[in-house]
C-alpha cells in the first residue's frame, strides 16, 4: 500500500477487505470455469442434437469440409436458417412456397465454413447472402458444395 497516496490507502483498504485473498480467487475462479466449461458443453450438444435433428428432418444436405469445422456448421446453418424463418416466416409476410425457395438455394450450400462465415447475419438478410453465393457459381462448378 506504500505505492498509494496517503487520501487513497484508506478506501483501497476498504476495498480489499472485501475481496478474496489471491488464493481464495484463484480457486474460486477455476471452479466456476470448470462449471462453465460443463454448461458450454451441455449446451454445444443440445444445439448440435437440434441442428442434426433439424437438417435430416427439412432433408438438408450434409455439410462439407474439415472434420473439426462440420458441428460448427451444422449449428450455424440450423441458427441462420431458423432465425431466417422467424422473421420472414413467422414475424414476416413470406408464405410457405417463398421460403420453399429459400430453402432450396440453402441446400446448394454445403460447405460448412460458408454457413460459419455467415453465423453473424442477421435470418432477414439469408436471402440476400444466398442470391450472392449461388451467383458467384457463374455456371461453373459450384465453389460451395
Amino acid at each position: 500500500m506504500s505505492d498509494r497516496p496517503a487520501d487513497k490507502r484508506a478506501g483501497f483498504a476498504r476495498w480489499l477487505a472485501g475481496k478474496d485473498c489471491t488464493d481464495c480467487w484463484k480457486a474460486a475462479r477455476d471452479a466456476d470455469t470448470e462449471s462453465k466449461e460443463e454448461w458450454l458443453a451441455a449446451k454445444r450438444a443440445a444445439e448440435q442434437e437440434a441442428a442434426l435433428a433439424w437438417s435430416k428432418q427439412f432433408d438438408m444436405p450434409q455439410l462439407e469440409g474439415p472434420e473439426k469445422v462440420l458441428d460448427w456448421g451444422e449449428r450455424s446453418r440450423h441458427q441462420l436458417m431458423t432465425a431466417a424463418h422467424t422473421a420472414l416466416v413467422v414475424e414476416g409476410d413470406w408464405d410457405e412456397a417463398d421460403w420453399a425457395e429459400l430453402e432450396e438455394k440453402a441446400r446448394a450450400i454445403a460447405r460448412a465454413g460458408w454457413w460459419i462465415d455467415q453465423r453473424e447475419a442477421d435470418g432477414p438478410d439469408l436471402l440476400e447472402l444466398l442470391d450472392a453465393a449461388t451467383e458467384a457459381d457463374c455456371g461453373t462448378q459450384n465453389p460451395f458444395r
